[in-house]
């Protein structure tokens, strides 16, 4: 393949990539903007009452307590999850009709960690996603279609992915005349955004390298943990296969400190009910990550089995979720505290701009070679028209009067 043709195969590709993605990308851009700050926006809009401030060494609750205030609260439900804030003395108790139900039924009642007292109880994971915050986390995710938009967003990263590639490759051939940062201001409209979109483009190149990337491994965060679930998960609870969930569970409580014994350099963050969609049957799934600045980001799943609050193991999580479990915070810059996510969201917007401005290339082109074509047209056809013109002069006229003139 010769380089010409080499350059219009990379050319095809940029394009027509550029072109299927950049308005899904705009969405992912633009919702993804307050997403960076989504503990900062949620604590502010957060409703309900304010936490105690107790003194410090203030013993908290017992999680079994937290969870017979719950159970007390909706008797005919059944407790799907508990996480600890981090942040902030609260424990959220998160509750459902059933563990195989909707999960869109399921809800939550933050309590006050030192009190027990209920400090709010949320409305249901459908009701929520019509929130601002709601909405802008189902628009970047999944386009309020699950799984299926899930897919089809991660595609359309692939897509974004191989336009930055193509673009690169492309970059050094079409400006190699011009100096690095060069922006023709004094040329038309057109070759002036061209320029900046060339330049914010190779800018940018190695952030939006690293947000598409693991935006993609974000998207596939289900099938991946589906997988985990059906080959490591089902190895090692293999046990249990051939028998019933136990009638009667063993406390929380207990459950917590053996799991915290057998990863004694980890924090609890947070466990699945036996019975949730994320535990086992006959396993209440606590989450731990670790407390290193590298290990905090790697989460740590500690079965303990629900009858007896014994370990049953350490489910050391396989290359790709720990790929996964990478791939959050770089993807929304949430690693580094306030000025990281200042500078994500700078470089946020100056994304739109490259993907707005490609569009704007795109359309002002096609009409840019319209009137070029309309013009090439203009000129092939006068020459035409004069022809045929002279040509209906002679056949409207007789021989005779024009050799005689008249009379």
């Amino acid at each position: 393949m010769t380089a010409a043709a080499s350059l219009k195969t990379w050319y095809w590709w940029h394009k027509w990539t550029s072109l299927v993605c950049t308005v899904f990308l705009l969405i992912i851009c633009i919702t993804g903007l307050p997403l960076v700050f989504h503990e900062e926006i949620e604590h502010w809009l957060e409703e309900g009452k304010p936490f105690a401030v107790v003194d410090a060494g203030t013993p908290r609750v017992a999680t079994d307590q937290l969870m017979a205030s719950a159970r007390a609260q909706y008797p005919n439900e059944v407790v799907e999850y508990v996480f600890f804030d981090e942040d902030h003395p609260t424990v959220y108790v998160g509750m459902s009709p059933s563990h195989t139900g909707d999960p869109k039924l399921t809800h939550y009642m933050r309590f006050d960690a030192h009190t027990g007292e209920m400090l709010y109880d949320a409305p249901t994971a459908r009701e929520e996603q019509f929130t601002f915050m709601g909405m802008m986390l189902a628009l970047h995710v999944d386009l309020f279609t699950s799984l299926p938009g899930q897919l089809f967003l991660g595609f359309m990263g692939l897509l974004f992915v191989i336009a930055i590639v193509s673009g690169v490759v492309l970059y050094g051939p079409f400006m190699k005349k011009l100096d690095f940062g060069t922006v023709r201001k004094e040329r038309s409209r057109r070759l002036k955004w061209l320029d900046l979109h060339n330049l914010l483009g190779i800018v940018l190149l190695g952030w939006m390298m690293v947000v598409g990337i693991t935006g993609v491994i974000n998207e596939l965060s289900r099938p991946l943990f589906g997988l985990w679930q059906a080959t490591d998960l089902v190895e090692l609870t293999s046990g249990y296969h051939d028998t019933d969930p136990p009638q009667r569970l063993a406390s929380a409580d207990a459950a917590l400190r053996a799991a915290a014994q057998a990863v004694p350099n980890h924090r609890i963050i947070s466990f699945s009910h036996p019975g949730n969609m994320f535990a086992t049957p006959h396993h209440y799934m606590v989450w731990t990550r670790g407390d290193t600045p590298f290990t905090s980001h790697l989460i740590i799943p500690v079965l303990v089995d629900a009858a007896t609050a014994e370990v049953t193991a350490v489910a050391r999580p396989p290359w790709y979720l720990t790929m996964l479990a990478l791939s959050q915070p770089l993807h929304f810059g949430d690693y580094g505290g306030l000025p990281l996510k200042i500078l994500w969201v700078l470089l946020d917007l100056l994304t739109i701009v490259v993907l707005a401005s490609g569009l704007y290339l795109w359309f002002a082109r096609r009409k840019a070679t319209d009137a070029r074509v309309a013009q090439l047209t203009q000129r092939h056809q006068q020459p035409q028209a004069a022809l045929a013109k002279t040509t209906h002069g002679h056949e409207g006229s007789s021989p005779g009067a024009i050799a005689g003139g008249g009379s």
